[in-house]
């Protein structure tokens, strides 16, 4: 409707100036910057017949056809000027991996010149610590760090007053007795969630060459204590004083002897002091530590690029956690590759901001803030209350948002489960084809009339001033990447990579809007497909184990030597474990997981086979098949139960039948999945880890019928098939 009254005024306008005209139209669609723009052009430019004294005026009213044609030259004009023109790819859509030196297997970027990789995309930005210095020469007073108080606007921390307490509170480190010299083998632990007083504490290790050691709450107890030890870290910065009495009681038991101070960025307790005084801990306040620092101020020791930056210990799904060791390099090699890819396409400004809740103390939200210093550009941190985060991102109005597909997917159905006619979900579903039309030409846009009617309260719910959009961690829909990407009317990247290689390995590359595949190779990584027999996957056949080696990969693992070779081969190959498959335009899709270890939507590390010799303790278990899939946000399993205490078993809770009655009976069901819930209670499995639906199957899994190897392990290819109507019929309930 709105475009239909432009077009009907325009054609009563035609007596207006080439000039009069231009103007109006700036006034009337004023251009952007970025995704939306819509270029204005010169008039006359587009009608260079016509001399410059040329006046629409000066023809005459009273002739029809020449009103019919002023009008058709109007809504030509029109819609030259205001028509939307698609982004230009950095290279060949089709092409955008090539082979190193011949070996189709291995491949990396089409935007390198050579087979050389990408180290660096600034001469001065070898490290975390030169990146945040040249975002203080651009920004200085500039706001750098952003925080809130329920109800309240942002309040900034500037670059310049960010890297000055970074620097007084890494003096003040360096003077506890607890920390000698500056070093990257000198680790201080951060145990907090996101705030602006968490990238200060990072800082300060930077400023003086020591390396951080993030812990958060989902490790576990055993894992922290396992952490504190191997990286035998005497100081740990908290922010709430629970965790800091959660440390203390490791060092009362005497499972953490290293530990020695607690600095707290919450007020601390008289009672906790005197605590950590009997044990032999000292905590302090922040402001103690930075009061100390400013008596004892040192000159920065800047780090080199193949220093320690950070140990980011995984989750140890699949046992004890393993530090990965990650230097400055490692990071500045990460950012440089996305920047690169990003070149002459979307530039990233001082103005533009991200909003920080995902863990900091996982790579990808670091990359994303060290990538935002590098700019000059700010960092909002969430209020630390999930629930409070579409309030925060309303206030911040963030242009950069980083996602996992838990938020996107929660979008996503927000969007649908709001529109309840008939009329309107059509509107919306035809809305949607008509964006995705125009994204398969290369056109990102949130201005035209769909826009207007249809998504601007989807786009008003982010802040309305999103720009970039970036998902990584686990696997997303393709419908879900399609739907948003239309309706948010913003750029939408997914990227897909690993701790072990800093963050990203492969990269969306700016144009290509299509889905089902993680992008292409970044401009610092190599990768290959290598053969595994086991699962009939050969390179040959562009199928195979994923490997990537480069300056972003990972120097191994904390005082692991064993687990570190299992990871890196002897020619620095990083074996991922993921399964993937090149496809014709040079991008990669992952299709299988060689260990068993999987992802859920959410991004939790699924080891079934744990999960399942913890259900065999269950007695009416007899065989158990646990089932997850990235695209689903829980387990669901197939147990066969044993004939021979089944039936009894079922008894005793007042329900008779055979057995195979007894499988096919709802509350059966229900007892036995309340009876593995509560055994895998006991056993410690997480929420995430339990089944949440099952199906009974009467016959055993056995290596006759294909389900179990000779060595009487199961089959989960073949499971998978077998079941999948059973699969699909537990998964589609939730739909």
């Amino acid at each position: 409707m709105w475009r239909i009254m432009e077009v009907c005024f325009f054609c009563f306008s035609f007596s207006v100036s080439a000039m009069q005209m231009q103007e109006w139209l700036r006034s009337l669609r004023p251009s952007g910057d970025g995704v939306g723009k819509s270029e204005v052009l010169d008039i006359r430019s587009l009608l260079p017949s016509l001399p410059s004294s040329f006046s629409f005026s000066s023809l005459s009213l009273s002739s029809p056809s020449l009103i019919g044609l002023g009008a058709v030259a109007s809504l030509t004009v029109y819609w030259l000027v205001t028509r939307p023109r698609p982004i230009r790819p950095p290279c060949d859509l089709q092409a955008q991996s090539v082979p190193v030196q011949g070996d189709s297997c291995c491949r990396r970027s089409a935007l390198l010149k050579d087979d050389n990789l990408l180290d660096f995309y600034h001469e001065d930005t070898k490290t975390v610590y030169d990146v945040f210095q040249r975002g203080l020469r651009i920004a200085g007073e500039g706001p750098c760090l952003g925080f809130r108080k329920p109800g309240e606007p942002y309040q900034w921390i500037s670059y310049k007053e960010v890297a000055e307490r970074a620097q007084v509170l890494g003096s003040g480190l360096l003077a506890k007795r607890c920390l000698i010299q500056p070093n990257s083998n000198q680790f201080v632990g951060i145990f907090a969630q996101n705030r602006a007083e968490w990238t200060i504490a990072e800082l300060a290790c930077y400023t003086f060459s020591m390396a951080v050691v993030p812990l958060y709450d989902t490790l576990g107890l055993e894992a922290i204590v396992h952490i504190l030890k191997l990286a035998e870290i005497s100081l740990v910065i908290c922010d709430q004083e629970e965790k800091a009495a959660c440390l203390m009681g490791n060092k009362e038991k005497g499972l953490t002897p290293a530990l020695s101070c607690l600095v707290l960025f919450n007020p601390v307790s008289t009672a906790l002091v005197e605590r950590g005084k009997n044990c032999g801990v000292e905590v302090l306040h922040l402001s103690q530590i930075m009061d100390l620092g400013r008596e004892n101020l040192k000159a920065p020791v800047p780090p080199q690029p193949q220093d320690l930056a950070v140990v980011c210990f995984t989750s140890g799904t699949t046992g004890k956690p393993k530090g990965v060791m990650i230097t400055h390099g490692n990071i500045a090699s990460n950012v440089s590759s996305v920047i690169k890819i990003l070149e002459g396409f979307f530039v990233i400004r001082q103005e533009d901001v991200s909003v920080s809740y995902l863990p900091l103390a996982h790579m990808f939200e670091r990359m994303i803030q060290v990538t935002m210093f590098c700019h000059g550009a700010r960092v909002g941190f969430y209020q630390g209350d999930i629930s409070l985060l579409m309030d925060d991102i309303k206030t911040l109005k963030p242009t950069f948002f980083p996602v996992v597909p838990r938020i996107i997917n929660r979008i996503y159905d927000k969007i649908l489960g709001s529109v309840t006619s008939p009329l309107r979900r059509a509107i919306l579903h035809y809305a949607v084809r008509r964006k995705q039309a125009e994204l398969s030409s290369g056109i990102v846009r949130n201005n035209s009339v769909w826009d207007r009617l249809v998504f601007n309260k989807i786009q008003a719910s982010l802040g309305g001033n999103v720009r970039f959009i970036l998902t990584a961690s686990a696997p997303i829909s393709p419908t879900v990447l399609s739907f948003l990407r239309a309706a948010l009317g913003c750029l939408i990247f997914e990227g897909y990579g690993q701790t072990e290689c800093t963050a990203g390995c492969t990269f969306s590359m700016p144009g290509d809007w299509s889905a089902g595949h993680v992008g292409a190779p970044l401009p610092c990584a190599r990768v290959k497909l290598t053969d595994i027999p086991d699962m009939n996957y050969y390179a040959k056949n562009g199928k195979g184990e994923i490997c990537v080696q480069g300056p972003s990969v990972f120097q191994g693992y904390l005082h692991d030597q064993e687990r570190t070779a299992e990871a890196l081969d002897s020619e620095g190959w990083l074996h991922t474990g993921d399964v993937g498959q090149w496809l014709p335009n040079g991008t990669l899709q992952i299709i299988d997981r060689k260990k068993h270890i999987f992802k859920l939507s959410q991004g939790e590390y699924i080891a079934p086979e744990k999960i399942e010799n913890v259900y065999m303790r269950c007695v009416p278990v007899l065989q158990v098949f646990v089932h997850g899939e990235h695209l689903q946000s829980y387990l669901i399993g197939i147990v066969v139960p044993d004939p021979e205490v089944f039936v009894g078993w079922v008894k005793g809770k007042g329900i008779v039948g055979s057995y195979e009655e007894l499988c096919q009976n709802p509350d059966v069901k229900k007892a036995v999945l309340e009876d593995m819930t509560a055994v895998g209670k006991e056993a410690g499995l997480k929420s995430f880890e339990q089944v949440k639906d099952l199906y009974l199957h009467p016959e055993m899994f056995s290596v006759s019928n294909g389900l179990l190897t000779p060595t009487l392990k199961s089959r989960r290819v073949e499971l998978c098939k077998v079941f999948s109507e059973q699969i699909q019929r537990m998964y589609s309930k939730a739909d």
